[in-house]
């Protein structure tokens, strides 16, 4: 499985980013090793990240994306793409272990 989580760091020791949209790193794991790490270029300027960024997702093969909290928008692409969205605050690690077990 193909998870992102929305990070406020670049790297796994960091905690889960607040914002779907606007999230300064997402970092993609698979089978819950670290694979890449995204530097959202949504996370600054005009209107749209909320759209945006699950398009992103969707074409690095994410299947389900960890963050503290999905806005409307953002819910409802993600929907449309069929990831699965998962509102949790705490560290990377926490979203690790929620995701992967």
């Amino acid at each position: 499985m193909i998870a992102a989580i929305a990070s406020e760091s670049n790297n796994a020791k960091g905690r889960i980013s607040s914002m779907g949209g606007r999230a300064p790193y997402y970092l993609i794991f698979e089978d819950g090793n670290l694979k890449e790490v995204v530097e959202n270029p949504f996370a600054r300027g005009g209107g749209g990240a909320g759209f945006a960024v699950p398009q992103m997702l969707a074409e690095k093969g994410v299947e389900v994306v960890v963050v503290g909290r999905i806005g409307p928008n953002m819910k409802a692409t993600l929907a449309e793409l069929g990831i699965r969205g998962v509102e949790l605050e705490g560290t990377i690690k926490e979203g690790l272990e929620a995701i992967f077990g």
